[in-house]
């Protein structure tokens, strides 16, 4: 019996764990920005239907080499409004089957040529100038390294079989599968990536530590745990992202309760296609994996909309989802009817600037009570107006080919530049937003003179951009003229609040940081009543 040098097991494993992630996450990196912001684009628009996206779930998670990224990504575009739960459903399913392929590359035996692989990703990472070349030297480094880590935490594994405690362990857990399901959950939990326990599986599986009895449990645990990255993600964010990744969860925990019910049947079946295949143990796993995600997905994928419901009972509440998609923009109208076409224009310009006065809202609120929940719904509505400037003003350029007639042309010119305005507004209280970060993260206290000056002038801003949009709604010149009205009090507001403010600088009762601050919040404001005096000044026909 020989001692096991317990320093050099650990050291060894926990040092190939550590390559073995970095190289999974670079390569990652490295596919990703072969694939540019591509991967978004890809899950937004192909993601039409449930299946749809699974297939788009399995493209970007093998492009991304981990379904936790799939997922995070996936739970990011449902709470910013781009996708519904159900399509969402689907793209978790994919990233599940996608996240399979690393088990396979893992299950092709080239541990041996780990170095040289690393080496030569190396010599494109760093003596060949050109981003194409060193993304994809990016890839191979990454792939040498994550081989390199698998080879080294082998190594270190290796002393185990002589360990009667080791051996007692799987020997329990072939005989108590649950045992496997709860080690396999835990361990993926603590390293939060399936691929690197399922890499360790791998490892052991060859160096005949395990039987495939007490391996296959421990891989559906691997499942389990890989959802707590998406949860960890989850917190704090929409209700929506908590659906998705309640489903994560759902999904794999039902998953694994189907395949322990038929644990002996599923067992046979891998142990068949290892006969049929002539299979090397790492790639028995590979397939067990596979096999396990594909089959769920497959047994579940009937069942995508029991599965939304089941989240929406367990995660109840309402959803603030802001609606990223024009609603009224129909292409057929350009053609069919101009003027209705115009029509709709107006109607998604006033919903864009409603979002205006939300995000203003927000923004207010973030400064009265520094809650990042404000702040977070802030940016996602100056994104959602920014999408819609983009959207609305395609759809403008297109109508300026109709025949329209002069009002209407003028109308259309109007609509035009409102939408401009109305974007500009987006950007200015997302500098406040921004300014409100930076005093938050440098800790600058304002006084309460200078909150008092800020809360009357965002109050009238407030008031001025709702009015101005009511303005255009009704096209209404009196409420156009009061708006006019109240650009001038916040532009002698503006003027008085920083002649104050240098009073209070002089006799030493703000900082300077807080003046920058207070400043620069009191003239985004400013411009703010600027642009809602130009939306108003082309109800009253004043624009030239």
């Amino acid at each position: 019996m020989m001692e096991v040098n317990w320093q050099e097991v650990f050291f060894q494993f926990i040092g190939g764990l550590g390559i073995f992630l970095f190289g999974l996450k670079y390569m990652g990196d490295g596919l990703q920005k072969s694939a540019g912001d591509r991967l978004r684009e890809i899950l937004d628009r192909f993601t039409t239907n449930p299946f749809m996206g699974v297939l788009a779930g399995i493209f970007v998670t093998i492009l991304l080499q981990t379904s936790t990224g799939t997922t995070v990504i996936t739970i990011g575009l449902v709470s910013a409004g781009f996708m519904t739960l159900r399509q969402a459903i689907g793209v978790i399913m994919g990233a599940n089957i996608g996240t399979t392929v690393t088990a396979f590359i893992i299950g092709i035996d080239i541990g041996e040529y780990a170095l040289p692989i690393a080496a030569l990703g190396a010599l494109l990472l760093f003596f060949i100038k050109n981003n194409k070349v060193n993304n994809f030297g990016q890839i191979i480094f990454g792939f040498g390294l994550l081989f390199y880590g698998l080879e080294l935490m082998s190594g270190g594994m290796k002393p185990l079989r002589e360990l009667q405690a080791f051996i007692d362990l799987t020997q329990s857990m072939s005989e108590i599968p649950v045992l496997g399901v709860i080690v396999g959950t835990v361990f993926t939990m603590i390293v939060q990536s399936s691929s690197a326990t399922i890499g360790v599986l791998q490892g052991l599986y060859s160096e005949d530590l395990i039987s495939l009895n007490a391996a296959i449990p421990v891989l559906f645990g691997d499942n389990i745990g890989t959802t707590i990255t998406a949860v960890l993600a989850a917190i704090g964010a929409s209700v929506a992202a908590k659906r998705a990744a309640a489903v994560h969860v759902l999904f794999n925990i039902i998953g694994t309760i189907i395949f322990m019910l038929l644990l002996a049947p599923f067992t046979w079946l891998i142990v068949w296609i290892d006969q049929f295949l002539q299979l090397e143990p790492a790639m028995q796993i590979a397939f067990a994996h596979g096999t396990f995600n594909v089959t769920n997905t497959i047994i579940q994928f009937p069942f995508i909309a029991l599965l939304a419901v089941a989240v929406t009972k367990i995660i109840p509440g309402k959803d603030v989802v802001v609606e990223f998609k024009p609603k009224h923009l129909d292409p057929h109208f350009i053609e069919q009817s101009p003027s209705i076409a115009l029509g709709q224009a107006k109607e998604e310009v006033l919903r864009m600037g409603s979002f205006a006065v939300q995000g203003l809202n927000e923004t207010f609120e973030y400064l009265k009570t520094k809650n990042t929940k404000n702040a977070e719904l802030g940016y996602q509505i100056e994104d959602a107006i920014n999408n819609l400037d983009s959207k609305i003003t395609d759809y403008l350029v297109q109508l300026s080919s109709a025949s329209l007639s002069a009002a209407e042309s003028e109308r259309h010119s109007n609509l035009m530049d409102s939408v401009r305005d109305i974007e500009r507004i987006g950007d200015h209280f997302e500098n406040i937003i921004e300014l409100v970060d930076y005093q938050q993260s440098n800790k600058v206290k304002m006084t309460e003179d200078a909150m008092d000056d800020l809360r009357e002038m965002f109050t009238l801003t407030i008031d001025a951009v709702s009015s101005s949009i009511e303005a255009l709604d009704q096209n209404d010149q009196a409420i156009a003229r009061d708006v006019a009205e109240k650009e001038d009090l916040i532009d002698k507001m503006e003027r008085k609040f920083r002649k104050k403010h240098i009073l209070r600088l002089n006799e030493g009762k703000c900082s300077g940081q807080s003046g920058i601050v207070f400043v620069d919040i009191v003239s985004n404001l400013e411009r703010i009543g600027d642009h809602a005096v130009n939306i108003a000044e082309a109800v009253l026909g004043l624009r030239k």
